[in-house]
């Protein structure tokens, strides 16, 4: 299984998708009716996709997986009690599967036969979502739910999140202990160091700094520097998080700390706490979706 894109639902889409292909470095894939689609360098035909929208909310979260994989999740989403439905994804790639919500009303989609696209060249691309992270009311309910209804497994717990996994990748998707329901980040996995660096300098260039870096965190040991897009979102390059087997030990809060007055492993970072908090609280759930059998494939009705 791997984590594909997100979608998001906003005022301004096209000023919003404008700002990402400009100055923060995706290339267009495709615009359909009053909806953006945005690629990177890798394989996938989007990351992102913008629709035009009175409000801001999530629209999906899509992971791409095998159909075996796919009737395993139907069975253990089942088990769980979770809303869920039926799929036919008309988003670019296509595809079909099954869209999930949370407790906290996270939907995720699962999708197979979901079609990638040719590669293409650009050193300062994102090669791909590395991860997406949301707050959550209660982070440790959510961690042990999709564990338990999905298969992912927590990789690490600290003060501040819960990080999962759904395949040998640290993490694709972490939970935040923010007393919140919403979008706390989207993290765009870069080349490499040197072009999180240039992309930190583009940002620069139109008087952006970063609200969060550069720095190494501890979970995943991944370089980061985080942005407050014009649009409203927390949106982080990053390098590559690190690899972890099956038997990877679980973390726990105390085995990630730092000395006083450092918040990441190099202790050159600093944090832009109050900005970043509202920034996070702008892209909510969306709850007025209706689930529907996942014996009938119905049109995607989010």
């Amino acid at each position: 299984m791997k984590l594909r894109s997100i979608e998001l639902s906003l005022p301004g889409a096209a000023e919003a998708a404008t700002f990402l292909t400009d100055i923060w470095g995706m290339a267009p894939a495709s615009v359909e009716g009053a909806t953006h689609y945005l690629r990177g360098s890798g394989s996938f035909p989007y990351l992102i996709a913008l629709a035009e929208s009175v409000d801001c909310y999530v629209r999906s979260t899509t992971f791409v997986c095998t159909a075996d994989r796919l009737e395993q999740l139907k069975a253990s989403v089942s088990a769980a009690g979770l809303n869920a439905a039926s799929v036919v994804s008309h988003d670019p790639g296509g595809g079909y599967g099954i869209i999930v919500e949370l407790a906290e009303g996270e939907l995720l989609r699962f999708l197979v036969d979901a079609q990638e696209v040719a590669p293409i060249e650009g050193a300062d691309l994102p090669v791909k979502l590395t991860h997406v992270v949301f707050n959550s009311i209660d982070a440790e309910r959510t961690g042990h739910l999709v564990e338990d209804a999905l298969g992912f497994r927590v990789s690490d717990r600290t003060k501040g999140m819960v990080f999962v996994r759904c395949n040998d990748s640290h993490h694709s998707t972490a939970f935040a202990r923010a007393g919140i329901s919403s979008l706390n980040h989207i993290a765009f996995e870069m080349e490499d160091l040197d072009a999180v660096m240039r992309g930190i300098g583009r940002l620069r260039d139109q008087d952006m700094a970063p609200a969060w870096g550069p720095g190494r965190h501890g979970p995943g040991a991944n370089v980061f520097a985080y942005f407050i897009a014009p649009f409203g979102p927390v949106i982080e390059f990053s390098t590559a998080v690190n690899k972890v087997p099956d038997d990877y030990p679980v973390g726990a809060p105390e085995d990630w700390t730092w000395p006083a007055r450092r918040i990441d492993q190099w202790g050159i970072s600093t944090k832009d706490f109050d900005g970043l908090r509202a920034a996070e609280e702008k892209f909510r759930h969306r709850r007025d979706w209706e689930p529907q059998s996942l014996d009938v494939l119905t049109e995607e009705n989010i």
